[in-house]
């Protein structure tokens, strides 16, 4: 760890973590959606960091935001401003995690990025605190990488079940929120939202489309529709989102021939990840045991009584830091295979949440 000019901390011979005080955090990307999620989680978190520098771009440095009940002035993203600190976060798009990430190692900090940037690189641990946290202590290239945000929403409770009855194959559809599109995204549904409401549109073919005309970011309409594609399209067909999920979820849960498909499809919802997952397993499973696994599992809240109309939807789970489970069933015709149903909050877990824990634990040496 940095020991430097404000640091606090150092790295023992065994590359465990070793603080003095209270370490000093960075935080990159202060300004943007996740980043107004993270000032909450640092609010409202035990406090185990020293100083908590905001950081972002040029254009946003000199404003003022809340941060531990205090206005906190948000510098521009320069080496200066990355000196001294312990561990940095950083929420930011993929080419400035590549060109800043290396710069923020090199000053003795441990950088955890959300980005896509570093995810399949062998040298860096992609971490899930639930699952292999453990993962988190050896980084060569002083990086760990976050998960993407779909991923984040069912992983958690895949790795629970696999645990006890070992993972053979994975077959999941996503419905994907548009907040990751980013504010952009979301700008984007109100507005389609405005123009449908109260008219009798979605009754003939492409009448919605031409109501709305503009469909960016997303390549069709996404008021009163879903969308199958999500992220940019890559080989033989498939999405970025879908590799994505693919190979994320064989590197965390370290199955590197699991059997992954995935359809990932961007639906009409602010906030809050959902998929629907099909999980078979190396032996007979039972909805009574995946109950219990699911119901002790850290991270996951199990709702599952659809009888009383109990089961996750992301309107009610947005703004909550869990996975939720619901809707398990054994398949009717593999006695080692379930089926479920998870929703979680992209904006929480699925980003800002999982960093933090992961910058915990560094600076906890757990």
């Amino acid at each position: 760890m940095n020991s430097g000019p404000g640091g606090s901390g150092q790295v023992r011979a065994d590359g465990s973590d070793a603080f003095h005080g209270k370490p000093t955090l960075a935080v990159v990307g202060a300004t943007g959606a996740v980043g107004s999620v993270l000032r909450g989680l640092l609010s409202e978190r035990e406090n185990v960091w020293g100083e908590i520098r905001l950081i972002a771009s040029a254009r946003s440095a000199g404003t003022k935001l809340t941060l531990r009940g205090e206005q906190v002035e948000v510098l521009a993203l320069t080496e200066e401003a990355l000196d001294g600190a312990d561990v940095v976060l950083l929420h930011v798009p993929d080419e400035v995690a590549a060109q800043w990430a290396p710069i923020a190692a090199s000053k003795g900090a441990v950088v955890v990025d959300s980005s896509a940037a570093f995810r399949t690189d062998p040298d860096v641990p992609l971490v899930v605190p639930e699952i292999n946290g453990h993962t988190a202590r050896v980084r060569p290239r002083g990086v760990i990488a976050n998960p993407d945000c779909v991923t984040l929403a069912m992983i958690v409770a895949v790795g629970a079940l696999h645990s006890e009855w070992g993972l053979d194959e994975l077959i999941m559809s996503s419905y994907q929120a548009v907040s990751g599109s980013g504010t952009e995204g979301v700008r984007v549904l109100r507005e389609q939202l405005a123009l449908v409401a109260g008219t009798e549109l979605g009754t003939k073919p492409g009448d919605v489309r031409r109501a709305v005309s503009r469909t960016v970011p997303f390549p069709a309409p996404i008021a009163l529709n879903v969308v199958p594609f999500a992220g940019e399209l890559a080989a033989d067909g498939w999405t970025s989102e879908e590799q994505r999920l693919r190979d994320e979820t064989r590197k965390v849960l370290d199955l590197p021939r699991l059997r992954v498909v995935a359809t990932c499809v961007r639906v009409p919802v602010i906030t809050g990840h959902s998929l629907s997952v099909h999980a078979r397993f190396e032996s007979e499973v039972s909805v009574g045991a995946a109950h219990e696994i699911l119901a002790n599992a850290p991270g996951v809240v199990l709702c599952d009584d659809p009888a009383e109309g109990e089961f996750p939807t992301p309107a009610d789970v947005v703004g909550t830091d869990p996975t939720w489970v619901g809707r398990v069933r054994r398949s009717p015709d593999d006695p080692r295979a379930l089926e479920f149903f998870v929703c979680g909050d992209n904006l929480r877990k699925g980003a800002a949440l999982n960093t933090v824990q992961i910058a915990e634990a560094v600076v906890s040496g757990h």
